[in-house]
């Protein structure tokens, strides 16, 4: 049996950043001013795209604009000391476009910067995306969502179309900052992310993705800083996490809609990463119904007062799936407020639908944690137990023993709390 990183060499190989010609389109030669871009940046795009593409430059200084549409072949570059501003007026977000929210399919508002069925696109620069996101525009509609998301469940369960959820004006699901869906050859590199209205960066059914030193600093109501759905061969190198929500989750679809597009999220690496706030570092799940597999985390940096868990799995019997093949190691990790790892299949609704979901081969070598709560909480089914959770190399110090039920641990050089653990009822 080989160790299972020589799987992460594949998707090095694999992932390959898209090029793009070099041509420049500044889009102040397309009629974008600072008090008014939107147009101008279409204009700008339609003629990148046009002539086999090239960069869409936003020159340094403050740019208001709504939503943004890509298109292949177009890197849109947002030069350093360039803010693209996103309004916060609703309307500026139509048409609504074919989206997921929560892992479920849906026609919404747009995304701030949106793209559909595009190959080689790239958003780069050392700009910022300000997304102007507060408690009196997109946050506060997470006080004012759950009857249209609790609609948009129905829908999905009873099988109603997709072009028949029809969202956006005059309801309250928040729209994605970054969204391309069903795209080849993606790009996004070094952009400062803030004030976002929901979850940040969310690539959904792509392929060939590389996300690389971007800053995500906004910490409003379920702003994940990277959400992948359904996606395949996927790199996320060297990037800070100061996010709302989970730093990266990955995830698969949900429920009715995860069984009928049932794509999984597969062959992703994450290195190099510092993840400081707010629940899990790494996340698979909770929208987890088309499975997720081959998962590789290395020497990134975990940590801080407000963050609960440094890999979280988690599912139950109505979203089901499956994780496995995830592999961590070389992770420093200062303080989380929970456990290490949590893996349990009774979060949300529990053992309470007719779907059984497993979770297998997960490996942790060479974690140093320095503090937190628990090491383990980990909660299997008994028909479904957790199989082959491996430790190896790990040193923990914590306040409170692990919770183990229905799961298959194995340990070769772990400490808790300066004690060796060779048994799993050492950690209890």
């Amino acid at each position: 049996m080989t160790d299972g990183w020589s799987d992460a060499d594949r998707i090095l190989a694999d992932v390959r950043p898209p090029t793009f010609p070099g041509r420049d389109f500044p889009i102040t030669e397309y009629g974008a001013t600072p008090d008014n871009a939107t147009a101008g940046l279409a204009h700008a795009i339609r003629a990148c795209h046009e002539s086999g593409g090239g960069r869409v430059v936003v020159p340094p200084g403050v740019w208001r604009t709504g939503a943004i549409h890509l298109r292949s072949g177009v890197n849109l570059h947002v030069s350093e000391g360039a803010t693209l501003l996103f309004s916060t007026d609703p309307a500026l977000y139509l048409p609504v476009v074919k989206t997921r929210y929560e892992g479920l399919e849906v026609y919404n508002y747009s995304p701030l910067i949106y793209a559909n069925g595009c190959t080689d696109i790239a958003i780069t620069g050392t700009g910022t995306l300000d997304g102007q996101a507060g408690w009196d525009n997109w946050w506060g509609w997470f006080h004012s969502c759950d009857e249209d998301f609790g609609q948009l469940r129905q829908q999905a369960a009873f099988g109603i179309p997709v072009t028949e959820r029809v969202y956006g004006g005059g309801h309250h699901l928040r729209s994605s900052f970054i969204q391309p869906y069903e795209c080849t050859n993606v790009l996004i590199e070094g952009v400062t992310i803030v004030r976002s209205p929901f979850w940040q960066v969310h690539p959904v059914l792509c392929r060939n993705v590389t996300i690389q030193r971007v800053v995500i600093d906004s910490q409003g109501p379920n702003n994940d800083g990277v959400d992948l759905e359904s996606c395949r061969s996927v790199v996320i190198r060297g990037c800070t996490f100061d996010a709302g929500d989970d730093c990266v989750a990955l995830k698969s679809g949900r429920e009715a809609d995860g069984l009928l597009v049932n794509v999984p999220t597969e062959d992703v690496l994450i290195e190099q990463c510092v993840m400081r706030v707010k629940y899990g570092a790494i996340t698979l799940g909770s929208d987890l119904t088309g499975g997720i597999r081959n998962v590789f985390v290395r020497d990134c940096t975990i940590g801080g007062p407000s963050l609960y868990f440094g890999l979280y799995i988690k599912t139950n019997a109505i979203r089901g799936g499956f994780a496995e093949n995830v592999y961590l190691k070389d992770l420093t990790i200062s303080n989380l407020t929970k456990e290490v790892v949590q893996c349990n299949f009774f979060r949300g609704e529990g053992d309470t639908g007719p779907l059984t979901p497993y979770v297998r081969n997960v490996e942790l070598r060479g974690i140093k944690v320095e503090r937190a709560r628990n090491a383990l909480m980990l909660r299997g089914y008994r028909r479904s137990p957790i199989q082959d959770f491996r430790l190896i190399d790990c040193s923990f110090t914590v306040d409170a023993p692990s919770t183990v039920q229905h799961a298959a641990l194995s340990f070769d050089n772990v400490t808790v709390n300066g004690h060796p653990i060779t048994d799993v009822h050492q950690l209890r």
